[in-house]
């Protein structure tokens, strides 16, 4: 009897630190990425196509708060958060973050995405390419999405690897007023 009460015991425990582990694994806390305030690299140098085919570049964005966003029209979360994004970029006040989205995708994939969905922000094609700016950022994996806020001092406010969340926004946009 002793054996059986101290195996289900031990059954139980190991139950527990599993599950534990995986709901530390699943949060969304774990998967924020630490900050670093050192600027970008060249970010601001940096120039993408839009969808319209117009140049996107980055330096009118520079002395301005900014939220970048990594996204694909692949990436079921990316596609998710973009009316988020969008609606966030569209209520902002003078002074407020400006918005950009950079696809990690092609071009034709993103216009179709355009034309079903109407999307105010500024939309930036940076291709596979976009990836390795998305690392230089601290996004080791690659994933998607990925964000970064920017004080318009061009510092790094915080990252969030995984969907943004409106509470997020909100105290993101409350550390630049």
């Amino acid at each position: 009897m002793r054996r059986r009460t101290w195996m289900i015991g031990a059954a139980a425990g190991t139950g527990l630190i599993a599950g534990g582990g995986t709901a530390w694994w699943r949060s969304p806390s774990r998967r924020r990425i630490e900050v670093d305030d050192a600027p970008p690299p060249d970010l601001w140098k940096s120039t993408f196509p839009s969808p319209s085919g117009e140049p996107l570049a980055m330096a009118r964005f520079a002395g301005k708060p900014l939220l970048l966003n990594f996204w694909a029209t692949w990436c079921a979360p990316c596609v998710t958060e973009m009316p988020l994004l969008d609606q966030f970029a569209h209520v902002q006040p003078v002074g407020g973050f400006q918005v950009v989205a950079l696809a990690i995708d092609d071009a034709a994939k993103v216009g179709e995405f355009l034309k079903a969905h109407a999307l105010r922000m500024n939309i930036g094609l940076a291709g596979a390419s976009g990836l390795d700016l998305s690392r230089s950022f601290g996004n080791s994996a690659g994933a998607l999405p990925f964000s970064v806020a920017f004080a318009a001092d061009g510092s790094i406010i915080d990252k969030k690897l995984g969907s943004l969340t409106e509470s997020l926004l909100t105290s993101w946009a409350a550390r630049i007023r």
